[in-house]
């Protein structure tokens, strides 16, 4: 099978799966969760739960062993995109081609839909079915909390980048890197973590794991920097060009589309550096770095 094979048969057990987390009530207010429950399975190639599955399928780990780590991200990664849709942060209307949460339901549904599924997703972490060993839950809970939060997680990243967006003359490549690395980077570096936290990996092979994370990690936001300014928006499913329009700060307008599209690659030869160890049991991870930077959408 091709990469994109593996991850449309993942994606579709996945999918088939995620409905049992989302049971609907019949009480008013259980709109939140339908909200929830909307945002969640609204599409997506869910690509931070197949980093969890395949990394810590290099150590054992099956499909059922990693499913509610892999549930409880996808969670946390559907939150951070219903408040990055929000009028007060990027005003999208579109995510996946479907109406954003706030469109489909209002706006205040919207932002309890994303504490919703910020909470639901530690306590996911929590729960003995996740993982038998508590120490590999607490791990796996204190992890995720630091790549969500505000000293150098996802909340900082979206305060950098508002900030990158007001102010023009603070833009550099630092910058740029610190924001990739907090918002985009950070639950793609969870992922191939949480992998190897399951399948208890050596320092050194989580380090490797790390470094590979955060190479298609740069690879991967400078692709989607890239499909913003030539991707076709029927397959993208959003508006594109926004971001030019907008004047934030992005690897093609900091190194222009052919500059960009050069260093995507090294990222990608350097994500694959650090998966030789692994040897042939990462062959889809390594085809995973290259689906990073060809992909249509």
């Amino acid at each position: 099978m091709t990469i994109k094979e593996k991850l449309n048969c993942y994606s579709t057990e996945f999918n088939a799966r995620l409905s049992e987390f989302f049971p609907l009530g019949t009480e008013a207010e259980s709109r939140v969760v339908e909200a929830m429950k909307y945002s969640v399975t609204n599409g997506g190639k869910r690509l931070r739960p197949f980093l969890v599955n395949e990394t810590a399928g290099l150590f054992g780990l099956t499909f059922e062993e990693t499913l509610r780590t892999a549930v409880a991200l996808e969670c946390l990664h559907s939150y951070s995109l219903i408040h990055d849709d929000l009028p007060a942060m990027d005003n999208d209307d579109l995510r996946r081609g479907k109406p954003t949460c706030h469109k489909a339901f209002d706006e205040a549904t919207a932002i309890l839909a994303g504490d919703g599924l910020l909470t639901y997703a530690f306590e996911l972490l929590a729960q003995e079915k996740t993982a038998p060993l508590p120490q590999t839950r607490c791990e796996l809970v204190a992890l995720l909390a630091n790549a969500a939060g505000a000293f150098n997680g996802m909340v900082a990243g979206q305060m950098l980048d508002l900030l990158a967006e007001k102010f023009p003359e603070s833009n550099s490549e630092t910058m740029i890197k610190r924001i990739e690395e907090m918002k985009t980077g950070r639950l793609i570096r969870y992922a191939c973590e949480a992998g190897a936290v399951l399948g208890q990996a050596s320092v050194a092979e989580r380090e490797k794991l790390i470094v590979y994370s955060r190479s298609i990690g740069i690879a991967f936001q400078i692709a989607d920097d890239i499909l913003d300014v030539e991707g076709n928006p029927e397959l993208v499913g959003k508006r594109l060009q926004k971001d030019a329009e907008q004047g934030k700060l992005t690897f093609v307008g900091l190194y222009g589309l052919d500059k960009a599209k050069v260093l995507a690659k090294d990222y990608v030869a350097q994500a694959k550096d650090a998966l030789l160890s692994f040897g042939d049991k990462a062959e889809t991870l390594c085809s995973l770095a290259d689906f990073m930077i060809n992909r249509d959408h």
